[in-house]
């Protein structure tokens, strides 16, 4: 899953992993890459851990009927911004304004105390705070490894996924800086592109998800029928 999830991870997180750990003359950003994928590690094997360990109460939270319409509605979102991004190749104007509160946060103690941090602590403090991200890739690894016999099993489901996909995040950036590289004058038409295709990604994972649920609902009605 996280090898055929490398074209998802360097659309959707390749530009953060970038931001984090920029290549610049004479400091390639290896440690800093190096701190934010060990980070990412520590954090997807810590929510692994935690989901095999309390699968019942998991189970129970996903299958309660009043959260049901709510996660349908923002999957359905979710498909209207993908098409939104595949359309337009750029993203609302809403959505990149900051609000007050942001801008607010931005400058709170924990913002400040981050900011102050050397460039490698910022990249694994961030990469520990990854698994948090709203990704439908990792809560589908997060369903497999809650299948896993125990917490430790569960861990080493998420370390797996997180070392696989971490080859899109590490050559993202890499491939995108080769290609704005040199004024080849390419950096807008890619940036399109990219943009095109985390839209039509986030559309069609969304897209299966409402899918799916629909195909249980008419096979359980169905079934009631015969």
């Amino acid at each position: 899953m996280g090898l055929a999830g490398t074209p998802h991870c360097a659309a959707m997180c390749g530009a953060a992993c970038g931001a984090l750990a920029p290549t610049r003359p004479g400091d390639p950003g290896t440690a800093r890459r190096l701190a934010l994928h060990a980070g990412r590690l520590l954090s997807y094997s810590l929510a692994g851990a935690l989901v095999a360990a309390s699968v019942a109460s998991l189970a129970l939270v996903a299958h309660a009927r009043m959260l049901q319409p709510l996660w349908t509605l923002l999957h359905v979102a979710a498909i209207a911004f993908g098409l939104w991004l595949v359309w337009k190749a750029r993203t609302p104007a809403w959505f990149g304004a900051a609000p007050p509160r942001l801008e607010r946060f931005a400058g709170s103690r924990p913002v400040r105390i981050f900011r102050s941090l050397p460039p490698s602590a910022r990249a694994g403090a961030a990469g520990l705070a990854w698994a948090a991200l709203p990704c439908g890739l990792l809560q589908s690894a997060l369903v497999v490894a809650a299948l896993a016999s125990s917490a430790l099993g569960g861990a080493l489901v998420m370390a797996a996924f997180a070392t696989a996909s971490a080859i899109g995040l590490w050559l993202g950036p890499a491939a995108w800086n080769f290609l704005s590289r040199g004024g080849r004058g390419i950096g807008a038409g890619a940036g399109s592109v990219s943009i095109r295709l985390a839209g039509l990604l986030l559309a069609g994972s969304s897209l299966f998800a409402v899918w799916h649920g629909l195909g249980a609902a008419i096979d359980a009605i169905c079934a009631v029928a015969a």
